[in-house]
């Protein structure tokens, strides 16, 4: 055969081949996976291979791939769109050490309950050409592991390897349904190379046969428990933090507070917008610290992490709490309880509309009289009252420099009414929160754990999400992130802004620079809560003071190749001007990063006191 005749035959034989690894695109994308998210390595031949097929084969009924220079980065990215979409999405990242550099985003997906499949390769097992993908690089033995899944396993919902390559659609599937089923969260599959090079004939799956594990809802019992409870209490409160991920839960639980007036909730900052502040009964988004948790005696926990901090604020001894959640026993918390008379395990939406429900069809002549309209009124006046407080917060200083609450105020004000925001403010997300006052459910995404830098990847995913859904770039809603300084740099900026301008996605980045003074970064926080000696120093004792501080903007704008628009605002009226051309910019289609210096009231330390009224 002449050399000609070979080559025929060989690319003859490459389009022909059926692997694991195109397979397992194959099983993504059947299971409704639109993005992979991926950083590629020596244990990855298979994997370009079956991109570079299915990119020409498939006629975009294939996963879309995007490249990202840093694995935090990458995992973030499919966490914000997933939170936002609620679909599940994958990230694929290199061995051993691709995995660790997962980071704390695997820990942001576990507790923002993120539906993500993580795939990393193996080391091939083989050492002397046995199998197709033996190991042919130095790097091999030294990336050969006893237990990688060990790295991430605790924080996943499922881990297995993939051993063989005729049943990798199955193992994908499965995984998918842990990650989709309550409480969502992300899986881990590992595969060889000799395994993912693997042969097979192609097969298909019965899709309808791999679905989540539904949750139900409330007994009949269960229903009239908590409606007698609601409709008999003076001071009913609802504590939740989870439950707008579900925006039919933001509904429900609207038709709730409607039905039994003068029922108050409270937003502890899980994740997602759970309540609209436009209604008599929003009290806004604590961290577990409220005076309406003192002082409720009847109290309905849903979908909540942390519904207070006892050494902080509890409720008072007499109180009855129930508590509704698709995980009451958080079973990856080795310490929780709380003093619940009752806990179910069913889907919010579900349950929150029987009860609403049961109290509309049974118990009209209980809620329909003077003391309850009372309530009615007096509410409407205290969420007045409230509104008026935090207008009063947004202040600038005789000087013309600005505050956190200012600034949030005018950014609010800027960029269009039905925004998303991504929120990674720490301990100034209160005083953020009380200033966009968020109606719309999935408007707000905060970070859903503690590994500060999720919001850099997160809002380019929640972007990404908001245009694939709409038709392309920039025809989905605009997106504003909100991150702290400290927080910015964690974020791996130099990954964030090639990642934005290599595909696309502009986002606006408000960055609240004081050069992490207390209260926003969270060493000194914990420091006067333990009043210890750290408590009395200033941060450059304790050495985590961001002074001079770095020109973050220029970091960005370097990064994407200039191509970003970057700024400065010190003053009003650099923020005036500075604000309008970010936004413009941003609808123009490109990255806009605004470093807002907060030097006004409040500004040195982040927000001032962030007051409710009653």
């Amino acid at each position: 055969m002449t050399a000609n005749g070979r080559k025929q035959s060989t690319n003859k034989w490459l389009k022909t081949r059926h692997t694991a690894s195109f397979a397992f695109f194959e099983a993504l994308w059947d299971a409704g996976v639109t993005h992979c998210f991926v950083n590629l390595g020596s244990d990855h031949p298979s994997i370009i291979e079956a991109i570079v097929k299915g990119q020409n084969e498939k006629e975009g009924n294939f996963p879309r791939i995007i490249t990202c220079p840093n694995e935090m980065v990458a995992l973030s990215m499919a966490d914000g769109y997933a939170r936002l979409t609620n679909k599940p999405q994958a990230v694929i990242v290199h061995v051993d050490v691709g995995t660790q550099g997962l980071g704390a985003a695997v820990h942001n997906a576990s507790c923002g309950r993120a539906p993500i499949l993580i795939f990393a390769g193996l080391s091939p097992v083989t050492i002397e050409g046995e199998y197709r993908g033996s190991r042919t690089e130095y790097i091999h033995w030294i990336q050969d592991v006893p237990d990688q899944r060990a790295i991430v396993a605790q924080y996943c919902r499922y881990s297995a390897e993939i051993k063989r390559g005729r049943n990798v659609k199955q193992m994908v599937n499965r995984a998918l349904s842990f990650a989709t089923s309550e409480p969502r969260g992300p899986v881990y599959l590992l595969g060889s190379r000799e395994a993912m090079e693997e042969d097979i004939e192609p097969y298909a799956i019965n899709q309808a046969h791999w679905t989540p594990a539904e949750l139900g809802g409330l007994t009949n019992k269960q229903i009239k428990m908590v409606a007698d409870l609601l409709v008999g209490a003076e001071e009913p409160l609802v504590v939740t933090g989870y439950s707008g991920r579900n925006h039919e839960a933001v509904c429900a639980l609207v038709e709730l507070a409607d039905t039994v007036k003068g029922l108050r909730v409270l937003d502890t900052g899980g994740s997602d917008m759970c309540f609209p502040a436009d209604h008599p009964a929003w009290l806004g988004l604590r961290y577990g610290v409220d005076e309406t948790i003192k002082t409720a005696d009847v109290i309905i926990v849903l979908d909540c992490d942390v519904p207070w901090i006892p050494t902080q604020c509890k409720p008072k001894s007499s109180a009855k709490i129930v508590h509704i959640d698709v995980d009451t026993l958080k079973q990856q918390m080795p310490v929780f309880y709380i003093d619940a008379i009752a806990r179910y395990r069913v889907d919010a939406e579900t349950a929150v509309r029987q009860i609403a429900g049961h109290i509309k069809s049974n118990m009209q002549d209980r809620i329909g009289g003077q003391a309850f309209e009372k309530r009615w009124s007096d509410l409407k006046q205290k969420h007045k009252q409230r509104l008026e407080t935090i207008s009063s917060q947004a202040k600038a200083g005789d000087d013309g420099t600005f505050g956190c609450s200012y600034l949030i105020s005018q950014v609010r004000k800027a960029v269009p009414k039905d925004a998303i925001f991504a929120v990674e403010a720490v301990t100034n997300t209160a005083f953020v929160a009380d200033q966009i006052q968020a109606t719309f459910p999935g408007s707000w995404i905060n970070c859903g754990g503690g590994g500060l830098g999720w919001s850099g990847g997160g809002a380019l995913g929640i972007k990404l999400a908001t245009d694939f859904e709409n038709g392309g770039t920039n025809k989905g809603k605009f997106v504003c992130q909100i991150v702290g300084d400290g927080t910015y740099l964690f974020s791996v900026p130099g990954s964030v802004y090639w990642i934005a301008e290599r595909y696309n996605i502009p986002v606006l980045v408000i960055v609240l620079n004081n050069q992490g003074k207390p209260p926003s970064s969270p060493p000194p926080s914990s420091h006067r809560l333990t009043n210890s000696l750290g408590s009395k120093v200033d941060n450059k004792a304790l050495n985590i003071s961001f002074a001079p501080t770095p020109d973050y903007s220029g970091i960005a704008k370097a990064a994407s190749g200039g191509q970003a628009w970057a700024g400065y605002a010190g003053t009003v009226e650099e923020l005036d001007s500075k604000l309008k051309e970010a936004v413009e910019a941003v609808k123009g289609g490109r990255c806009a990063i605004l470093d807002a210096h907060l030097d006004g009231p409040q500004g040195k330390f982040g927000g001032g006191k962030a007051t409710l009224v009653g």
